[in-house]
């Protein structure tokens, strides 16, 4: 299947330029849509990723490991590139979801896949809701609860929508925009230290092998990594032909959520260098307090609104996607399954309180199971099943590199056991 099959990039149900969708001016409505279908597709993986735990742990490494700090960024960037070209390659060729790949190599895997992610999906999203909450608190004054169901109500609304193919491939990119200007902004004001960040890139001072596969699990882990390839096959954007598409989304995906890291990182780093007390409840808060005032202050809780409700869209959207069918199950029923999902998230949140942390440590230590068994099902597809491809002819190199990058996110599953059987025996 390809965009010859289905011209308009959007699902059924959810109306494009030609039957009574939004549209535009200038290019073809087809034209239009397959675009924004693919923008979308990218801006939803970056600012699924991009949530609250992206910027909590961007703050934590940046204030641990000064500039050095950089030297993790720039390597979690290659391997996340080398692991998400094979993903999307392996999905958007074969046109199928990545948990009916897995059934397709060993029956009942698939069905492990969704199970692994739902768990993680619940936790991670009851986490998510709580950062809206905290996010309206900074920004308005909101308590929280309020500012996290309203947050959530607006999330809802998004899939309930007629258009919601056509809002969340928007709504994403708009938020993504909004994250990147706001933190380029506190960026500059921070003045950090562009020379030795710049230094520290190439010959870092100190070496952390844990942050950078706490990195690539943040970037990729989880539902993250298929969020953009699933959405482009509710896009229509599949098949051998639409390659060059597919893998130039992928990696400018990543792109997005390493320049976002990167701007994160030096705002951090400006704050720490000028001496600044980041003791505070959030270290992340009183950085950007730290360097415009309250504004900054203001700012953080747009930043943090903005990557929170983004994510709490991107991980309803894969973790639903998941557990539902691309061809057999109606857009409308798989809308109001992610509607119910937010909803159910949001439930939990309030009656918790809170996102508790143990909850939070057990969706990691499931995120990094998860990774290496789904990344290792589509690395199969590639090198073993071409039939899956349409016969497409892989290239052997990416396989290659891909492998390799794997086996870093076989030391990630490792190390997320450990705190698994702990939170298990506790």
């Amino acid at each position: 299947m390809s965009t010859s099959a289905q011209t308009d990039a959007l699902p059924p149900g959810e109306p494009g330029p030609r039957d009574g969708g939004p549209t535009g001016t200038g290019a073809s409505p087809g034209h239009r849509a397959s675009r924004a279908a693919l923008l979308g597709a990218m801006f939803l993986m970056a600012t699924s990723s991009i949530g609250p735990g992206f910027i909590t742990q961007t703050t934590q490494f940046t204030v641990q490991l000064g500039a050095a700090f950089a030297f993790a960024i720039l390597v979690s960037i290659v391997l996340d590139i080398a692991l998400q070209l094979n993903v999307w390659r392996v999905i958007g060729v074969s046109g199928r979801r990545a948990q009916e790949l897995a059934n397709d190599v060993a029956p009942g895997l698939g069905w492990v896949l969704a199970g692994l992610l739902l768990v993680g999906g619940v936790v991670f999203n009851i986490g998510n809701v709580a950062g809206a909450g905290i996010g309206t608190e900074a920004l308005a004054g909101i308590d929280p609860r309020w500012g996290a169901a309203l947050s959530a109500v607006l999330a809802i609304g998004i899939f309930l929508s007629r258009w919601a193919g056509w809002a969340m491939d928007r709504v994403v990119v708009v938020l993504g925009a909004l994250m990147l200007a706001l933190t380029l902004y506190v960026a500059i004001v921070s003045d950090p230290p562009l020379a030795s960040a710049a230094r520290n890139t190439i010959a870092p001072e100190i070496i952390e092998p844990l942050a950078i596969t706490t990195l690539v699990g943040g970037t990729i882990g989880g539902y993250i990594i298929y969020a953009g390839a699933h959405r482009l096959i509710d896009a229509g954007h599949t098949g051998p032909d639409q390659v060059a598409a597919i893998s130039r989304t992928s990696v400018l995906a990543i792109i997005v959520t390493g320049v976002m890291r990167t701007l994160l990182f030096l705002a951090i780093l400006g704050v720490v260098v000028s001496g600044a007390d980041l003791t505070g409840t959030s270290q992340a808060a009183s950085a950007f307090q730290a360097a415009a005032g309250d504004v900054g202050l203001r700012l953080f809780g747009a930043v943090f609104w903005a990557a929170a409700i983004s994510s709490v869209v991107g991980c309803s959207y894969t973790t639903v996607s998941f557990l539902t069918s691309s061809t057999r199950t109606p857009a409308r029923t798989r809308n109001l399954l992610t509607g119910g999902f937010i909803g159910l998230s949001l439930v939990l949140f309030l009656v918790l309180g809170k996102a508790p942390t143990t909850l939070l440590v057990f969706a990691g230590a499931f995120n990094g199971i998860l990774l290496p068994v789904g990344i290792g099902v589509m690395l199969y597809v590639g090198w073993f099943r071409r039939d899956l491809l349409h016969g497409y002819d892989y290239p052997k190199w990416l396989l290659v590199i891909g492998s390799i990058a794997w086996l870093l996110t076989l030391y990630l599953a490792v190390t997320s056991v450990r705190p698994l059987i702990d939170l298990m025996t506790s």
